[in-house]
């Protein structure tokens, strides 16, 4: 987008670090589980659409609609990360760690989450259409809110153990 056609405050948030989107390749590595770090990862609104994000920690992550499209998050490790209105379209996320990810209003069709653990996620309004939850680890409170999501098909459905 150019800049001429930002929001004010995307444009600011860009002068004031031009390089943020970046910091997702070397991801937090203070505090990974607690989302502690010495300055926020700030990715709202970054294109990584088609990269590879494997095995890096995203905790505490700002992804306010960023965009992750077909995006490699194998083994990523994701804890207290706000990612609201992101695309996670076919996006790869085979045995990575999802803790306290706020999903609401994202899309995330045909995402794998093969071989996952997810606990605490909120998929309010989610798009989860056609997305594969095969050998996924993930409590029974857990199962109870994500089957409570209007886009799940019945194989993802039989997949969760909804009831």
């Amino acid at each position: 987008m150019p800049l001429t056609r930002c929001p004010l405050s995307l444009l600011l948030l860009l002068l004031s670090d031009p390089n943020r989107c970046e910091r997702a390749f070397t991801g937090n590595t203070i505090g990974q589980a607690n989302a502690v770090s010495d300055k926020p990862l700030d990715l709202r609104g970054c294109n990584f659409d088609n990269k590879s994000l494997a095995g890096r920690t995203l905790s505490g992550a700002l992804m306010v609609d960023a965009s992750f499209k077909g995006s490699d998050m194998t083994e990523v490790v994701m804890s207290k990360a706000y990612a609201v209105g992101a695309t996670f379209e076919g996006a790869t996320f085979k045995n990575a760690v999802l803790d306290r990810v706020i999903f609401n209003n994202s899309s995330l069709k045909n995402v794998l989450f093969t071989n996952s653990v997810i606990t605490g996620a909120e998929f309010e309004g989610a798009d989860l259409t056609g997305a594969n939850f095969e050998d996924l680890l993930i409590g029974q409170e857990d199962i109870k809110r994500i089957c409570l999501n209007a886009s799940l098909q019945d194989e993802q459905r039989v997949q969760l153990g909804c009831r």
